[in-house]
């Protein structure tokens, strides 16, 4: 384990609130001027701070993970990315799930509102009403939870390995390549992509034609995939060659491929994931993020990303050697 990622696990593995982040942030800040980088904190929507680490407009490649850290939910998010259906039918359930508390005391509120009515007359309208408070109540606190909730306190993969491959490539990457190099922290992932949504707004033409990869819960499997934006495609067969691996399986996939992350919101986007596959099937899954059993941290996994994104920076900014 490196240690700025020995750090940010006593230190900094919980980026939720104002303090919590202002305090990574900070962190970042004195790594990246020690290793001469420039540094900037881009404000965005809905109060996101994005962490801007060297040059965007004159970098070759760009490298990213978001920062900010998901609540503490009962059930994991699980993702299946090359089997969008299995995907679809696990978000239908869990939402399913989540809806639950919500029919169930809009049920007992109706119950006990009958009963009472029994007993003391009370108008159909009110009756209504009073339903439709508590069922939108319940609906504002459920989302509230899933949005704003207490923090998850356990983020090794979710976004953590992220966050520790980034600080790794920063420190790893040789000084000759790293004007072509830049990285972003995004903010606010966890809520809807708006961090990576704000800086590609802001930076829509210097990034239409300029590949990025955004690692986004890398330390829990051996099995990598690469995500494709349309644009990426023509970067395939670098990938190919950059993680090319013996010790891993690494499918670098522009189609039948469904990954939900900042990645999206680039052209030339790439997601990055490692996942386990299931022993009959071999369906490719991740499991454990946003619950407490999120623990998981492969320091192979991020050895591996580190010195294939160093190789990728030199076989794009020295094509020739």
């Amino acid at each position: 384990m490196t240690e700025t990622t020995r750090v940010v696990f006593d230190k900094y593995q919980v980026r939720k609130t104002k303090k919590q982040k202002s305090a990574f942030i900070e962190y970042v800040e004195g790594i990246a001027r020690a290793e001469g980088y420039a540094f900037n904190v881009e404000k965005g929507t809905f109060g996101a701070k994005n962490i801007v680490i060297g040059d965007p407009k004159s970098a070759r490649v760009v490298y990213t993970a978001h920062y900010d850290t998901c609540p503490v939910l009962p059930l994991p998010n699980f993702i299946t990315p090359k089997n969008v259906f299995i995907y679809i039918l696990y978000q239908l359930l869990l939402t399913a799930v989540i809806l639950l508390p919500i029919v169930a005391v809009s049920f007992l509120s109706g119950w006990v509102l009958g009963t009472l009515s029994a007993f003391v007359e009370i108008p159909d309208d009110v009756v209504f009403a009073l339903l439709m408070i508590i069922g939108y109540f319940m609906l504002f606190l459920v989302m509230f939870l899933l949005l704003a909730g207490p923090a998850n306190k356990h983020t090794a993969n979710d976004n953590t390995s992220g966050v520790t491959t980034l600080l790794d490539i920063m420190t790893t990457l040789p000084y000759d390549l790293r004007e072509g190099v830049a990285f972003v922290f995004f903010d606010l992932e966890e809520v809807g992509l708006v961090g990576s949504s704000s800086f590609a707004a802001a930076h829509r033409e210097e990034m239409k034609d300029k590949l990025l990869l955004n690692f986004d819960c890398v330390s829990d499997g051996e099995n990598f995939i690469f995500a494709l934006k349309k644009g990426a495609k023509k970067h395939k067969e670098l990938l190919e060659r950059a993680f090319a691996s013996e010790a891993y399986s690494v499918e670098v996939l522009s189609k039948g491929v469904f990954y939900p992350s900042d990645q999206m919101n680039f052209p030339e986007g790439v997601g990055v994931a490692s996942l386990k596959r299931t022993k009959k099937l071999g369906i490719l899954y991740m499991d454990r993020i946003h619950t407490p059993k999120d623990t998981v941290y492969e320091e192979g996994n991020i050895a591996f990303l580190t010195e294939g994104a160093c190789a990728l920076a030199s076989m794009i900014i020295n094509p020739r050697i």
